[in-house]
């Protein structure tokens, strides 16, 4: 892990011991309740794991608190603001890839807003997310496809998207330059136990 990654490790592992110990769950409670192994959770809490952003939803849900919450520390205010640099690098590929979690709203029903890129070959497979879960994704620079279900579409920049994000999906770049789009997802419902369902993304 890069310091910065290893940096946003410590600081969700920070986030979630604090979450369970609110609720003055174990350790075995949290993995039960979120479907990852008793390890996965101490991983987490002590920072040393990159958990796969699917491992990071069933957490969160679990907690009731959604994914922002376990990237940004608690701030009770109506505005927050993202200064460019400062989102959460969830996701790298193999090419230079990154999926940046910019923005993000509070459960039960979580908005979540993320930057991504990916390099030329680079691909994001997500199983399906929690029924009733939408995207809507803009390309802005290059050439995506996006397979949803069984239906594939390729996007240039300016073209977007709109689909379910309940069923099997992914993103990626065919061509020989980067790709770089914005992403909105909607999740109805965090916290109501509906992600139990959900593997690893």
């Amino acid at each position: 892990m890069d310091q910065s990654t290893a940096a946003l490790a410590v600081a969700i592992g920070v986030r979630v011991r604090q979450e369970r110990q609110s609720r003055r769950w174990t350790l075995d409670q949290l993995a039960e309740a979120a479907g990852v192994s008793r390890r996965m959770v101490v991983n987490v809490e002590q920072g040393a794991a990159n958990p796969s952003v699917g491992t990071l939803l069933r957490i969160s849900d679990a907690l009731g608190v959604g994914l922002p919450a376990l990237v940004e520390p608690p701030r009770p205010r109506p505005v927050k603001v993202t200064r460019c640099g400062e989102g959460a690098a969830l996701w790298t590929g193999q090419s230079g890839g990154r999926g940046v979690l910019v923005a993000g709203t509070a459960p039960p029903d979580v908005v979540e807003l993320w930057d991504w890129t990916l390099g030329p070959g680079d691909q994001h497979v997500s199983e399906a997310h929690p029924p009733g879960t939408k995207e809507l994704l803009q390309v802005q620079q290059g050439t995506i496809t996006v397979e949803v279900a069984d239906r594939s579409v390729t996007l240039d920049a300016g073209d977007a998207v709109a689909f379910p994000g309940d069923v099997a999906h992914s993103y990626a770049n065919p061509g020989t330059q980067p790709t770089r789009f914005t992403l909105a997802v909607f999740e109805p419902g965090v916290g109501s136990g509906a992600r139990s369902a959900v593997v690893d993304a």
